[in-house]
């Protein structure tokens, strides 16, 4: 700080580079020891805060200004700002709050990032800022890029990193860089992105209205493809050239192609007078390119903005080759498990449906699944299971299990307790399966309209009946231990009629359990939901079922297989065999 000498700490003086350096800042800033005591503030943060600096320099940051939103103390365990400086490494946030001089509450969005040598850091240098309210970008201070000192420069590609490092989510990597440049450095961003086929889509044209970025829908979408040989700057930079500067002027001419044409309508419509394009590159291509534009801010960009526009596309690309790679992979993954899955069997009176979710947080697969199919005696079986994982070795467990159950199963006219027994025994030699839950039954025709399903349980969640008129009941029957623990207790088997209008849902534990929740509550939650949908279609039950139920913070994926007996005779139950699969599958 000014005129001021910083004390003496452990581990020595600030050092006075960075001293001078946050005298120069336009941000509030303070330097930390790696204690997270004071050593410097700048002239922006004693204003800020409304407090001298020899009220600051020597105290622990947190004690002094750190206040939860009520202006209470906050605990140290809670404040990001403190786990940052302590721990030594970059971070930043959007909704803390300080407590000034005058003892007014300050929200403040922040920065943190460490100095000194790599791997053990001397302290940190914070940047804070007001904000007006949560998440609001104006109230970020708007600079020009061309003025930034080369510590603003640093702290705010340290920012990009963290921000963009923290989501493997493309849309949501895309959004945050925008947020991170409007209206920080322009006032408008548009995001141009290459797909598949090399097709172009405009990702995003946004600026800021009242302090919240908003996007012109009229303005994104596809866009013409790249001329291979044209001199425009977005055509350059989609083909990943260096950064350039252009304006309106550029495209005043003939267009060459149409993605000129478009840039033409851009200009127009969002008012730019100047505007910085550079390209978002991954280690292996070209992925698109980002255009800063100015229509409030009079001043025009400059050469020398676009090296730091080039660090903040460099960063960019990095974190969106990665989510790209992981959602690629996740696809992959979703599209193998899917495969793996069976088609549900057509079968006279009876109607079958099933879905299959894969976990939130799906670059795995699962060992989730579900199977229907015909025996040689004309009845029908009945399979869901989970085999313990999340990984391709569960997927692959899965496909091995549910072969050979079929196999068994449809050679040997055997109960189902004696088909999860031999299972059972087969599952390590054979499948290499360390161990899996599951439930298999048949449902053998009784009489007109009612159905006799008998089950055996392998530790799996018991299976839900529903009647037409709502009653509902968990099938607690017939349960046992769970394959692969090398038991010989004779598995139990139990049985229940089927009537009509009788609904009965086979599901995995991903559907009722959560970190956040007990398995009761979700059994509950599932037993409620259920009992509400009884009077819909089959297709539309399991749907509404599973969008109500699944836990918002579920972590596993999720197989449910409902069967139902019709409420009136099927008078085209005949025709089934003519009808296409899609009405039945459930797929």
């Amino acid at each position: 700080m000014k005129g001021e000498q910083t004390p003496d700490v452990v581990g020595g003086h600030a050092p006075d580079i960075l001293e001078k350096a946050i005298g120069c800042l336009s941000a509030a800033a303070y330097l930390a020891d790696e204690r997270g005591h004071i050593l410097a503030v700048n002239e922006s943060a004693v204003d800020l805060l409304a407090r001298p600096a020899s009220e600051l320099v020597g105290r622990d940051a947190h004690e002094a200004l750190h206040r939860n939103r009520h202006g209470g103390p906050l605990p140290g365990v809670q404040c990001a700002f403190k786990e940052a400086v302590l721990g030594g490494r970059t971070a930043q946030g959007r909704e803390e709050w300080l407590e000034r001089g005058d003892g007014a509450l300050l929200p403040v969005g922040w920065l943190a990032t460490p100095y000194g040598p790599e791997g053990r850091p001397s302290g940190s240098l914070v940047i804070f800022w007001a904000q007006d309210a949560p998440e609001s970008p104006a109230a970020r201070p708007r600079q020009l890029m061309s003025s930034l000192t080369e510590l603003e420069r640093l702290a705010l590609l340290a920012e990009t990193t963290t921000l963009l490092s923290t989501t493997l989510d493309v849309e949501e990597a895309l959004s945050s860089l925008v947020r991170l440049v409007v209206p920080r450095l322009a006032d408008w961003a548009v995001i141009d992105l290459i797909t598949k086929g090399d097709e172009v889509r405009r990702f995003a044209v946004a600026h800021c209205e009242d302090g919240e970025v908003v996007y012109r829908d009229d303005l994104q979408g596809p866009m013409p493809p790249v001329p291979e040989a044209s001199p425009m700057p977005l055509s350059r930079a989609l083909r990943g050239a260096a950064a350039s500067l252009t304006g309106p002027e550029t495209y005043n001419g003939p267009p060459d192609a149409g993605i000129a044409v478009e840039q033409r309508r851009l200009f127009e419509a969002t008012g730019m007078h100047s505007a910085a394009i550079a390209p978002i590159l991954s280690h292996r291509r070209t992925l698109g390119a980002l255009t800063l534009g100015r229509s409030d801010q009079p001043e025009r960009f400059t050469p020398g903005d676009l090296a730091l526009l080039e660090d903040i596309t460099r960063r960019a690309g990095l974190a969106l080759d990665n989510a790209l790679l992981y959602e690629r992979q996740r696809r992959v993954a979703e599209t193998m498990q899917r495969y793996l899955l069976p088609r549900l069997p057509r079968v006279k009176g009876l109607r079958l449906a099933a879905r299959y979710l894969p976990a939130p947080d799906a670059s795995q697969v699962g060992g989730d699944w579900y199977d229907a199919f015909t025996l040689t005696d004309g009845t029908t079986a009945l399979a869901v299971g989970d085999v313990v994982g999340h990984d391709l070795e569960a997927a692959a467990g899965m496909a091995q299990l549910r072969n050979m159950l079929r196999a068994y199963a449809w050679m040997r006219e055997q109960t189902p307790s004696e088909v999860v027994d031999w299972l059972d025994h087969a599952t390590g030699p054979i499948a290499q399966v360390s161990m899996a839950t599951l439930i298999f039954a048949r449902l053998a025709t009784a009489r007109e309209g009612q159905y006799e399903l008998t089950w055996t349980n392998a530790g799996h969640p018991p299976p839900l009946l529903i009647s037409y008129d709502g009653v509902t009941s968990y099938l607690t029957g017939g349960h046992g231990v769970l394959l692969g623990t090398g038991s010989q207790q004779p598995r139990p088997e139990a049985s229940v009629t089927l009537r009509r209008g009788d609904t009965l849902v086979l599901y995995t534990d991903g559907l009722v359990e959560a970190p956040d929740r007990s398995i009761d509550e979700g059994l509950e939650i599932l037993r409620r939901h259920a009992a509400s949908l009884a009077h819909r279609p089959l297709e539309s039950f399991i749907d509404l079922l599973l969008e109500r139920t699944r836990p918002t913070r579920n972590e596993d994926d999720v197989a449910v297989l409902a069967i139902r007996v019709p409420a009136e005779p099927d008078l085209y139950a005949d025709l089934l065999p003519e009808l296409p699969d899609s009405e039945y599958s459930g797929l």
